[in-house]
């Protein structure tokens, strides 16, 4: 166990201790069924041969997205967002695209990607919500690079707060930043 953990940096020894410690006192089994255990063990070691097929292909995927965002001419334009780094930069180019002029303005890209809020309004009431229809890993991808970016952005930083302090949660704070 402790190899396992120094193998995935959890290296503090007091850490590993407590964790080895907090097994221990774990008390008994659930169950000692062989006709339980054994399958549940045989279904385990199948999903971890699953799960190490899956990590390669993704590790390969990820070295083909580096090459591919390398090779664009906006690359270091977008590698260079504050709290974009090498996972958001090219999620923020493909959300870009090559071709901007199919956006007529800055309201119409924000709202294809669903920063935009919706305003509604029925006879006296008025109300504003996020967009349902959009695309969703797009709006997430603006949604994370928003809250990095406040790492490295005293002005983002700052708004983020007075929108706490004016009562909003983490999450309409943070897409009012991206509005923004």
């Amino acid at each position: 166990m402790t190899t396992f953990f120094q193998s995935h940096h959890s290296g503090r020894k007091s850490a590993i201790q407590r964790r080895l410690q907090q097994i221990s006192e774990a008390g008994p089994p659930l169950t000692s069924d062989a006709a339980i255990v054994v399958p549940a063990q045989a279904l385990t070691a199948t999903l971890i041969a699953l799960l190490k097929v899956i990590l390669n292909q993704l590790t390969d995927f990820n070295a083909k997205i580096a090459q591919l965002f390398g090779a664009l001419p906006d690359a270091e334009l977008f590698a260079n967002l504050p709290g974009a780094g090498p996972h958001l930069a090219p999620r923020l180019l493909v959300a870009f695209g090559a071709d901007r002029s199919r956006f007529t303005s800055a309201q119409a890209f924000m709202s294809y990607v669903g920063i935009a809020p919706v305003k509604e309004e029925s006879g006296k009431k008025r109300w504003v919500h996020w967009r349902w229809s959009c695309p969703i890993f797009l709006r997430q991808t603006f949604v994370e690079w928003v809250n990095q970016a406040r790492r490295f952005s005293p002005w983002s930083q700052a708004f983020y707060e007075q929108q706490k302090q004016a009562g909003k949660s983490h999450q309409k704070a943070i897409r009012a930043l991206g509005y923004k």
